[in-house]
């Protein structure tokens, strides 16, 4: 879960024109799994329904290589995740009105009361 949070931190932290394959080696990332996060990240965005992404994967490389296999897995579902959320945040820019985000906000105040009881 840790590494979820790391990569997730290091692909928004990306600045310039270093790659994410670039910058996770120059973090001390396996080749190997940089390798893969590129993959699964491009897998991701695709999955979620980017117009930029392609699905890739090589899977004679994913079955045989666990950094390849990590990568791929950590990057597909950040990717996608990221690309979902801004996906949605769009939507709700676009489509909301200051009334539904006062319902969408009580709402969640209401949820977080209910957890907070013992």
């Amino acid at each position: 879960m840790w590494r979820y949070a790391v990569v997730l931190g290091l692909l928004m932290s990306i600045a310039g024109c270093q790659t994410t394959h670039e910058d996770l080696i120059a973090r001390g990332y396996p080749p190997a799994f940089a390798d893969g996060f590129d993959d699964g990240c491009s897998s991701g965005r695709q999955a979620a329904g980017a117009i930029t992404g392609e699905f890739r994967k090589n899977v004679p490389r994913y079955l045989k290589d666990k950094q390849y296999a990590e990568g791929w897995s950590d990057g597909f579902r950040q990717c996608q995740a990221m690309r979902e959320s801004e996906d949605r945040a769009d939507y709700h820019s676009r489509h909301w009105d200051d009334r539904d985000k006062a319902w969408q906000q009580q709402k969640d105040q209401g949820a977080a009361r209910a957890y907070r009881s013992p």
